[in-house]
């Protein structure tokens, strides 16, 4: 169970990147992959009646009993948010939510289209397999748990070390290692090759400290009561259910204890460790990777990132000295577990029980078509979006957003050009990184190719696993090969942006590009403050606290003076400890250093925005009223918008508790209160709680 980012950072959170995730993006262009042609015409139509509505900043949602010097976010989102409370479905509702639902619409009628046709060929069958197969709940209902029945008896037949070593070769192979993470990514002293990195994983859990934590200790019995149902489900008695529960409980609190932690893993250099096969395999004689590679196809590389090499000693010790009925237990949970979605009903059932209600307050499991979309976009979300950008991406769009991109872009320039704390060699070298940003918008310049990937109408499981393999052979075969600078991280119908370091590029998907970030309708100085913030945001990430220790080039290296680099952490010290303040629920803190490459994009993108808007507009007054509102109070209130957003109290403890990014309400007020301007606009008094000032002001870039 993982959260979706506002914004993902260094490559959609550089630990993702690192999994190799089957079905991110899973699958690059080939050489003879398709071009996008934006004139073509659409095989599908679209119809616009049946699309979520969209959320756009009105002055009906100001609610003027607040006071925005006070209560930023309850002035801009506190009327809508009531009015709009979270649906049963869901565990959290917002801007980005409701443009993920609008996003979803459109799907919807695409996938229908795509599965009425039996003869369909290309990405379009396999858009109709994956739907026809996925809403036949009968046929799912029939087979039961019969699909996964071969890889349970290959748990079964499990009797000692090599043979648990050999299933978990085997079952990375075909994407399905379920304890730890496998993929390829740039080298970060050579960025232009892909190696392999093996990282840590194997937790049910979101993160450490849900096993040893005293007030999380509620989610670790009720996920040891999920273990057992699970198990049940699966054909075990009550009895050997709840010891094999205990079992794996055990099991994973061993992981944990060897595992970083989510603060500990915001530090990128934690990833990079590079090794030969040979040498990892005197610290996991129980694990050969040279073994390991030659199971996944690869040939044996040099070097590979040997990433938090103690979890992996401490799991080399664990097959030594855990019986196999512990590791039978720990495997037959998981491969239950991780099909469930895609089971019966009771199975599936069991997961949303656990996953949704119980992990993060959701009250209704999501409708069937919502569940088939999400394992749709999963696994093969950018053959997807091929047809989603026909209908629901404007050509202007995209010719829109290039010029806000290059208006922000020399925004970042003069900032850089005129900061008072950065010495000049090091402005160079943060220009030269300037100099190679490279945006992305809507979606690929060429798209990837599907072919061999076979999927049929008979079996939605049998089509989620062939995906998985599919992806993962494609994810190993880049290991040791060039980069791909024509690989997109994300779908085009994702609502969502991202930084990638390794190749200094911003990335904005097609979904993300529409109100309230982006409205063809709404003023400049909106659009500035809602999609020119979030361009700013990303372009920003390549300064940030883990961003600015990538070079032009995108390798690994120290750019910075020493003396630079200690003003530049004082600053960002003293956004950590504004964020640390907040606190989402009582006793429950933001975390400011988790959150902290987040929080710098946030204040550097608004306030670059801001700047650019200024740029754009050299004729326009900050007190230039449009609805009786000045321009630079529409810009604030465009930011604002974009950060409208609640979540059930379980979900928001999650996020708290192991996501980068802070919660939507202090995302809001953050970055807008460390700047004049926005005191200014909205006649703000020194002491307000929206005015930072003194030590308290944060200024970065």
């Amino acid at each position: 169970m993982t959260a979706t980012p506002k914004f993902a950072v260094l490559a959609l959170s550089l630990a993702a990147v690192l999994t190799g995730c089957p079905g991110k993006n899973a699958s690059a262009p080939s050489a003879d992959a398709a071009k996008p042609d934006a004139t073509a015409k659409p095989q599908f139509t679209l119809d616009e009646s049946k699309l979520a509505p969209a959320i756009s900043f009105a002055m009906s949602d100001l609610d003027t009993s607040k006071n925005a010097c006070s209560d930023f976010n309850g002035y801009v989102n506190g009327k809508w948010e009531a009015a709009n409370p979270i649906p049963g479905d869901r565990s959290s509702w917002g801007a980005f939510d409701a443009l993920a639902e609008r996003s979803l619409s459109v799907q919807h009628q695409l996938a229908e289209q795509a599965a009425a046709d039996k003869n369909a060929t290309g990405v379009d069958k396999l858009v109709g397999d994956f739907w026809a197969s996925g809403m036949d709940e009968a046929k799912i209902e029939q087979q039961g748990m019969d699909p996964i029945k071969p890889e349970l008896a290959e748990i079964d037949a499990l009797t000692d070390t090599a043979s648990i070593a050999s299933y978990i070769r085997t079952t990375a192979s075909k994407g399905q290692n379920v304890l730890f993470d496998f993929g390829p990514e740039a080298d970060f002293k050579n960025s232009s090759m892909n190696i392999g990195y093996a990282t840590q994983g194997g937790l049910g859990l979101p993160e450490k400290g849900y096993y040893f934590d005293k007030d999380k200790a509620d989610k670790l019995a009720a996920y040891q009561a999920h273990i057992a149902k699970v198990l049940q489900l699966g054909g075990a008695t009550a009895e050997d259910a709840a010891k094999q529960a205990k079992d794996v409980i055990a099991f994973e609190t061993r992981l944990a204890k060897a595992s970083l932690s989510k603060e500990e893993t915001h530090d990128v250099a934690v990833y990079y460790n590079p090794v030969s096969p040979a040498d990892a395999d005197k610290l996991t004689p129980n694990f050969p990777w040279t073994q390991f590679f030659q199971a996944q196809g690869v040939e044996t590389p040099k070097m590979f990132s040997f990433a938090m090499p103690k979890f992996h000693e401490e799991v080399d010790k664990m097959l030594a000295d855990t019986p196999v009925d512990a590791w039978k237990a720990y495997f037959r949970f998981h491969a239950i577990d991780g099909a469930s979605p895609y089971l019966s009903k009771a199975f599936a059932d069991e997961n949303y029980d656990f996953y949704g209600k119980t992990m993060r307050g959701q009250k209704e499991q999501k409708a069937r078509w919502k569940r088939v979309l999400g394992a749709m976009n999963g696994e093969i979300g950018e053959a997807f979006g091929q047809e989603y950008v026909k209908v629901a991406f404007p050509a202007d769009s995209k010719a829109k957003m290039e010029t806000l991109v290059q208006n922000l872009r020399d925004a970042l320039k003069a900032r850089i050009e005129h900061l008072d704390w950065m010495s000049d060699a090091t402005k160079a070298k943060a220009i030269e990184k300037w100099n190679s940003f490279t945006p992305k918008i809507g979606y690929p310049d060429k798209w990837r190719s599907w072919d061999g990937l076979q999927t049929n109408r008979d079996s939605y499981i049998g089509n989620i696993l062939a995906a998985d393999e599919f992806n993962y052979k494609w994810q190993m075969g880049k290991i040791g090969k060039p980069v791909d600078k024509t690989e997109w991280g994300m779908s085009p119908q994702t609502v969502n942006a991202y930084y990638n370091p390794f190749q200094n590029e911003i990335v904005f998907p097609a979904a993300i590009l529409q109100p309230p970030f982006f409205d063809p309708k709404a003023d400049d100085a909106t659009n500035y403050g809602g999609i020119g913030a979030v361009i700013g945001h990303e372009m920003t990430h390549g300064y940030d606290d883990q961003g600015s220790r990538f070079g032009p080039d995108g390798n690994f290296n120290n750019w910075w003076t020493d003396a630079d680099a200690k003003a530049f952490k004082s600053r960002t010290d003293r956004l950590v400890k504004q964020f640390d303040a907040y606190e989402a629920l009582p006793g429950l803190h933001v975390k400011g250093y988790q959150t902290l490459g987040e929080n710098i994009a946030d204040l550097g993108g608004i306030n670059v925005a801001y700047d650019a808007m200024q740029r754009a507009q050299p004729d326009s007054k900050p007190t230039t009223q449009v609805d009786g509102l000045s321009r630079d109070q529409r810009f604030f209130l465009g930011f604002g918008t974009i950060w409208r957003g609640q979540m059930t109290p379980d979900y928001l403890k999650v996020i708290v508790n192991t996501n980068e990014h802070a919660p939507d309400q202090f995302r809001a007020i953050g970055a807008p209160s460390n700047m004049p301007a926005f005191a200014t606009a909205f006649s703000c008094k020194a002491g307000d709680p929206m005015v930072r000032s003194g030590d308290k002001q944060v200024v970065i870039w």
